[in-house]
């Protein structure tokens, strides 16, 4: 993993672009710095009601996220990126998960947000963690709620000559 240091702030436009835009800037700025490899880019988004909803940025931010998500449903993408360093190749996709939250209580979201695990996720919550026991049901790909679809990625990767062996 390499940081690539750029401004995730999305751009203007449909969450889905939006996110696909970053996720390319991510690895193309990764790329320039790898001459020769191949590079994955990835940016993760929740969206409720047509609003993006990033990273919550503080405790009390994460318990309005949490109490705006509880007991209804809404949608996490997943803009992939892959960038062939040094040829002029690059390819995306965007997955999209329907994620239940269940009708849990203020003192759940309290306890949650008192971990400190929500405060750096986009909609303040990990399904693959803490979070987990807020959610009622993931309609789609689990891993692209975790943050990356594998499925595609592999799919992407494997159209520029990587493969991909293991679980997922």
């Amino acid at each position: 993993m390499v940081p690539s240091g750029v401004d995730e702030r999305l751009p203007p436009g449909p969450p889905a672009d939006a996110a696909s835009a970053v996720a390319l800037a991510k690895a193309r700025a990764v790329a320039r710095a790898l001459p020769g490899s191949v590079v994955l880019g990835a940016d993760t988004i929740v969206v409720l009601d047509g609003e993006i909803l990033g990273k919550p940025g503080g405790a009390a931010a994460a318990v309005r996220m949490l109490r705006r998500l509880r007991n209804r449903a809404h949608e996490v993408l997943t803009a992939v990126a892959i960038v062939g360093a040094g040829e002029p190749r690059e390819r995306t996709a965007t997955v999209l998960t329907r994620v239940t939250m269940r009708d849990y209580s203020d003192a759940d979201i309290d306890d949650y947000v008192a971990t400190g695990e929500p405060l750096d996720k986009a909609g303040a919550y990990a399904v693959q963690e803490g979070g987990q026991r807020l959610v009622a049901q993931v309609d789609g790909c689990y891993t692209n709620v975790v943050g990356l679809p594998v499925t595609t990625t592999r799919t992407l990767l494997a159209s520029f000559g990587v493969s991909v062996i293991g679980p997922g």
